[in-house]
C-alpha cells in the first residue's frame, strides 16, 4: 500500500513531514509522497524520516494553473532536485498566493470581520498560508460554526470572500516540473468541472504541453468514475496516479494510504514515478 498525494504543516496539514512518514509506516504503507502546495519545505525532512523508519520516500509538490471554470492543481511526483532555479520559482508563486491571501483579508475585514493577515500566519505556523487556515480563524472567532460551513458560505469558490489564484499556463507548469526531474500529473480531474467528452480532448491538448498522468484514483471521486478515468489516461498512453489528498486531522473523510470508497492503494501506482534513495543534507 502506499500514498502518492499527502500534505503536511508546510502548506495546508495538520502534520508535521516527520509525524506524516510516522503515520504512513504505522498504517502499513510501502511508500508515500509529499506534495505540499506552491512548497518543497518539507522535503528533505519527509527524506531523512522515510530513510529513518524504512519507507519510501517520492518527493513531490501540488502547483496551481490558470483555469477559468473550476480548479486545475498539477502534482509534481518524483522530483529528483528541489533547490536552485525550481525554488526560486516556487518563491515568486507563494509571492502571488500571499498577494491573494491580503486581498481576501482586505474583502473580509472591509465587511466588519477583523482578521489579521498575521493572524492567519501564526495558525498556519509558517508563511504558506491557505484558505484553511482562513477557515480556522472564522471558526475560531465564532464567525461559523464548522470549516465546511466556512468554504460553503464564505471563501469556498463562488462565495463573497473568495478569489481566484494567479496561476501558471500547463505547459510552463510541465516545463517547471520536468526542470526538477518529476512527472507532472493532473490531480482531481473533477475540479476541473468538465464533461468525460470536454476532458478527453483537454487532455489530449494537454499531453502535448508535456502532462504526463492523471490521478485516476482520488478519494473524492466515485470508484466507477475513478476507473473509467484510469482507462482514458491508458488509452491516451498517460501514466495513472493514486491518492488520498491527506490532509491530517480534524479531517476525518480521507485516510492515510486509502482512495475512492476506502479502497487500499496498491503499490503498482508506484513504479512510474520511483522512489527517492539519494542523500541530502
Amino acid at each position: 500500500m502506499i500514498d502518492l498525494h499527502a500534505h503536511s504543516t508546510a502548506s495546508d496539514g495538520s502534520l508535521t513531514p516527520t509525524q506524516l512518514i510516522s503515520l504512513a509506516q504505522s498504517e502499513g504503507l510501502a511508500a508515500i509522497a509529499l506534495t505540499d502546495h506552491d512548497t518543497v519545505a518539507g522535503l528533505d525532512e519527509a527524506a531523512r524520516a522515510a530513510r529513518s523508519l524504512g519507507i519510501g520516500f517520492v518527493p513531490g509538490v501540488e502547483l496551481e494553473v490558470e483555469w477559468d471554470t473550476g480548479v486545475f492543481h498539477l502534482l509534481g511526483l518524483g522530483l529528483s532536485h528541489w533547490d536552485g532555479r525550481f525554488e526560486t520559482r516556487l518563491v515568486e508563486i507563494r509571492t502571488r498566493r500571499t498577494r491573494r491571501n491580503r486581498a481576501m483579508v482586505d474583502l473580509l475585514r472591509r465587511a466588519g470581520i477583523p482578521i489579521t493577515y498575521d493572524e492567519l500566519v501564526r495558525i498556519a505556523g509558517h508563511d504558506t498560508v491557505g484558505r484553511p487556515h482562513f477557515a480556522q480563524w472564522l471558526v475560531q472567532h465564532g464567525t461559523v460554526t464548522t470549516m465546511q460551513e466556512a468554504f460553503d458560505t464564505m471563501i469556498g469558490e463562488g462565495q463573497p470572500f473568495y478569489l481566484p489564484k494567479e496561476g501558471e499556463s500547463v505547459g510552463r507548469t510541465c516545463d517547471m516540473i520536468h526542470g526538477a526531474g518529476g512527472r507532472a500529473v493532473l490531480a482531481h480531474p473533477q475540479t476541473l468541472r468538465l464533461g468525460w467528452d470536454e476532458l478527453v480532448k483537454s487532455l489530449k491538448r494537454w499531453r502535448g504541453e508535456g502532462l504526463d498522468g492523471v490521478e485516476a484514483y482520488h478519494a473524492n471521486l466515485a470508484a466507477r468514475e475513478a476507473h473509467r478515468l484510469a482507462a482514458i489516461a491508458d488509452d491516451l498512453g498517460l501514466l495513472v496516479s493514486a491518492g488520498s489528498d491527506y490532509h491530517g486531522p480534524p479531517r476525518t473523510d480521507r485516510r492515510l494510504g486509502r482512495t475512492c470508497g476506502g479502497m487500499e492503494i496498491d503499490d503498482r501506482f508506484l513504479e512510474p514515478f520511483g522512489v527517492y534513495a539519494h542523500e541530502r543534507g
